[in-house]
């Protein structure tokens, strides 16, 4: 694929950062408080978001994980989740013996409905894991306004969001905790990586002690942890990339402006942010009737074009239930997301133009 749907922005910088790494033959810290490189990441990280904690993990999927231990959620619990997203926010959930819940999406952007939401609501519901999808803000106002008149603690999935911002606060600043993914095809990369960010110094606490086998500062163990440290090589490459961002998502926008100015006035449902939101455009998603059609002919031409998700976490095997929902159903068979990275050039973009218009 000449122009993959996503692909990380590495150069000569992380390559030296984790020759040093290397030559000081510090791979990794059980450190209470993490290694050298994973401290200055995390300080990077939390200055960027304006957060007064961060806690770096080995994936997005661990944050997720980890913030449900944090927050003592247990077997028998249920947690409302959004079924159009990565299996790995339903997994998470799982993982801690917990049930997931799944909630339909709004079609306007596709994250989860606020009404369908407050209709899932039992006494049983201990959390809400709002995923921030594509980069787009779940609508969090009306989000929050639900969980504190139930006394609900939310966890916000901004594995796809670093970046984006709604009246100029970033997503996972508005809740609890906020979950960020370092994946190598996510805005900002480590390989494998995560991150969690919180401005409660006890949730702050206890993550530290969850990523490091229950571990206090005294090496004693005093709750259920695991091993979700990440490396001191991973986290040379992640401080690196938070430099750049700024940088790289300036020109994913651009990328993505382009894209709009082209698809505008054809019948294609184009992604819109809303009024004060801040878009990082980690993936540009476009709803279409001849989708699957016009996927292959993006393929065919070298445009990594991919449809997220479909099927939706509620219907394979493992999740499968007869719940019907009908916007997530809606957008698993109509959306497609193209490629907006900065690696993207005009005449790509130009290339999409032509092949979804129908004039090449």
């Amino acid at each position: 694929m000449k122009i993959p749907i996503n692909i990380p922005a590495i150069d000569k910088e992380e390559i030296r950062e984790v020759n040093k790494v290397l030559s000081e033959k510090s791979l990794t810290s059980a450190s209470f408080n993490g290694g050298k490189q994973v401290q200055q990441f995390e300080k990077l990280l939390s200055k960027f978001v304006k957060s007064k904690f961060a806690v770096a993990v080995n994936s997005g999927t661990a944050a997720l994980q980890a913030s449900l231990y944090a927050i003592d959620i247990k077997p028998g619990d249920e947690v409302l989740v959004p079924s159009f997203t990565f299996v790995a926010t339903a997994n998470s959930v799982k993982s801690v013996g917990a049930k997931p819940v799944f909630v339909d999406i709004l079609k306007s952007n596709y994250t989860i409905d606020p009404s369908d939401l407050k209709k899932k609501i039992t006494r049983r519901t201990k959390a809400i894991i709002p995923v921030h999808l594509y980069g787009h803000m779940a609508y969090m106002d009306e989000i929050l306004e639900i969980a504190k008149k139930k006394h609900i603690k939310i966890i916000e999935d901004a594995s796809q969001s670093l970046g984006s911002k709604l009246r100029g606060k970033h997503s996972g600043t508005f809740s609890h905790l906020g979950c960020f993914s370092m994946y190598a095809g996510k805005v900002i990369t480590s390989g494998e990586g995560g991150a969690i960010i919180t401005n409660d110094k006890k949730l702050f606490e206890k993550l530290k002690q969850i990523r490091n086998h229950g571990l206090s500062k005294n090496n004693l163990t005093t709750r259920l942890g695991l091993n979700l440290r990440i490396s001191e090589i991973s986290a040379a490459i992640a401080k690196i990339q938070m430099r750049k961002l700024p940088r790289l998502l300036t020109q994913r926008r651009k990328n993505a402006k382009t894209l709009t100015e082209f698809l505008e006035h054809s019948d294609i449902i184009l992604p819109e942010p809303r009024k004060n939101e801040i878009v990082n455009w980690y993936l540009y998603t476009i709803a279409m009737k001849s989708r699957d059609k016009a996927a292959k002919k993006l393929n065919a031409s070298g445009i990594g074009a991919r449809v997220y998700y479909s099927p939706p976490v509620h219907k394979p095997p493992y999740y499968k239930t007869r719940l019907r929902l009908a916007n997530t159903e809606w957008a698993a068979s109509h959306v497609m997301s193209l490629p907006v990275h900065p690696n993207v050039r005009n005449q790509d973009l130009v290339r999409m133009k032509k092949i979804l218009l129908g004039r090449n």
